[in-house]
């Protein structure tokens, strides 16, 4: 599934303030990254973002769902990535007050492979 040019560019927009965004290909989507920070994935239509445990269940408050997808077994649900609440999606403010909490577990992670790759050497 290709991203949406125009949806991309509006996710950009949105998150602007957090630096130069990088996008790659993750999951048949598209992710968006600030420095080596993976923050937020494109999925179609669907705006998904990085969450540690109790940042999901924030998100979940405000109504957010975990993504997921279909397999041979059945639904597969990955609750590190988790809708950004579709008020968001109109509005750069609380778009920008998710980025920055997302940008924590995704700075997390972020560091946790660049130690590994290191380890490795």
């Amino acid at each position: 599934m290709s991203t949406d040019s125009e949806f991309l560019a509006h996710a950009r927009d949105l998150f602007a303030d957090l630096g130069p965004i990088r996008t790659g290909r993750l999951f048949g989507g598209t992710a968006l990254y600030v420095d080596d920070a993976m923050f937020a994935v494109i999925f179609g239509d669907a705006l998904y973002m990085k969450a540690d445990k109790p940042l999901a269940a924030e998100y979940a408050d405000a109504g957010s769902v975990p993504f997921q997808y279909d397999t041979k077994t059945g639904v597969r649900i990955i609750p590190g990535l988790i809708s950004l609440p579709e008020s968001a999606l109109d509005d750069p403010d609380e778009a920008m007050f998710w980025a920055r909490k997302s940008m924590v577990p995704a700075r997390k992670a972020a560091t946790k492979r660049t130690k590994a790759k290191q380890a490795k050497k």
